[in-house]
């Protein structure tokens, strides 16, 4: 017996020689387009160091712009058909993958036999499928949590044991309780921002369109009772109006109100608050009171995708394999470095998750995201998200004053959807 497990063990050392070996034989450069110079391109600036210890042949340039930019420029190349100015590596926000898989075919590499999408959180995938093929590399999650201050709860005397499965009515009562006892707000946010709408949509499993990428709109039972949650949530007076980031981050950050509904790419904003350290806690997001609806959902996240006709295609599938879905060191560094949470699931047993976060009163936060990260519901984006979310929040208004009802909002916004995408 002793025997055979030492050949098996030389097995794999050979095997992964190998590996290593094949690798180190690939050589060029490698192009990578993104966004964000203190999250995604520092990310990415971390993986390229990696890659370069396995493989020091490939020269990686990580070209940083706006993400306005990012998208115009492969949007001009792309259209034009032409094959060269192209970079081996994009960045492409999870919302606008279809739409780029879909009106430009042929343009992203395959990469299903590449990697084992069993590894990856579920969700992620849907929007970077066509006809059963994978064509992306899902990176950071957007999963959400309910940040909320443990020291203004206790003060309303409220016990968080009891708010692990709550519906956002319940959130809404709680809210008015805990104003009435306090004098603070619940939450702050834009009324008209759409942020909220999709968190709730995707905890219900489902989306502004339908599995044939028609507008779901009128017909959705879980988009009605989302707009109706909005209109309560405005009714109530439990939200602070903000208006843009720096107003609605300013209205935690200084004290004003007791929690947050959102992403996890929220923590290092609301970590900015030094003196607050301790004195908050994340609890799983409120859901909306359909049926099939969870208290776990996703709010943003980006992906990365290789250009079919790039130069180094081959090398640069390699890299992103190599670093984003066997390095688990990888991705406690950028937890610990950047906030940045992955998504593939093998990283969520290392140290840096399973640290307890003496910001948040040493609740092992990053835990709590790990399992919410595979309850979240998996739904196609399609192709229109933020051409149907300015739908829905062009009629907020006349529901806010009661003008129009639900029903009438949900026709005119379908109709404005349908006029814009020619559908």
């Amino acid at each position: 017996m002793k025997k055979i497990f030492v050949v098996l063990m030389l097995s794999v050392l050979l095997l992964g020689l190998v590996g290593v070996a094949s690798a180190a034989e690939l050589s060029g450069k490698i192009t990578i387009w993104c966004w964000d110079p203190n999250f995604n391109v520092a990310i990415m600036e971390e993986a390229a160091t990696r890659y370069n210890k396995i493989n020091p042949n490939a020269e990686i340039e990580i070209v940083s712009m706006a993400k306005a930019d990012v998208e115009q420029k492969l949007n001009t190349i792309l259209a034009s058909g032409v094959k060269k100015d192209l970079p081996e590596i994009v960045l492409i926000e999870d919302y606008n993958a279809k739409k780029y898989l879909e009106s430009y075919p042929g343009a992203f590499a395959d990469l299903t036999d590449h990697f084992n999408y069993s590894e990856f959180a579920s969700y992620k995938l849907d929007f970077m499928t066509v006809n059963d093929r994978v064509y992306g590399v899902p990176f950071d999650s957007g999963v959400a949590g309910w940040f909320y201050r443990r020291d203004y709860f206790e003060e309303a005397g409220i016990d968080v044991s009891e708010l692990g499965n709550i519906t956002m009515d319940e959130y809404i009562e709680l809210g008015k309780v805990f104003k009435e006892k306090t004098g603070k707000y619940m939450q702050a946010g834009d009324p008209y921002d759409g942020g909220l709408m999709r968190t709730l949509l995707q905890s219900a499993g489902t989306w502004y369109f339908d599995e044939k990428g028609e507008p779901n709109i009128v017909n959705n039972p879980a988009l009605k009772e989302a707009v109706r949650i909005y209109k309560e949530i405005n009714d109530s007076g439990i939200s602070k109006e903000t208006s843009g980031w720096n107003e609605w981050v300013a209205a935690f950050n200084g004290g004003e109100v007791a929690s947050v509904i959102t992403g996890v790419w929220i923590i290092g904003s609301i970590k900015a608050e030094e003196s607050q350290s301790g004195k908050w806690g994340v609890l799983p997001i409120p859901r909306p009171d359909v049926p099939g609806s969870v208290n776990a959902s996703n709010l943003g996240g980006s992906s990365w995708y290789v250009l079919e006709n790039s130069e180094n295609k081959d090398l640069a599938i390699d890299f992103l394999n190599q670093i984003y879905a066997k390095d688990v060191d990888f991705y406690q560094k950028i937890l610990i470095d950047r906030g940045a949470v992955g998504t593939w699931l093998p990283a969520q047993k290392g140290e840096a998750y399973s640290a307890g976060d003496p910001f948040f009163g040493n609740q092992k936060i990053y835990v709590d995201f790990a399992k919410w990260i595979e309850m979240i519901p998996p739904v196609d984006y399609g192709l229109y998200t933020y051409e149907a979310d300015a739908a829905i929040m062009g009629v907020m208004p006349d529901v806010y004053s009661g003008k129009i009802s639900i029903e009438e909002a949900l026709k005119q916004a379908e109709d404005q959807l349908r006029n814009v995408i020619g559908g």
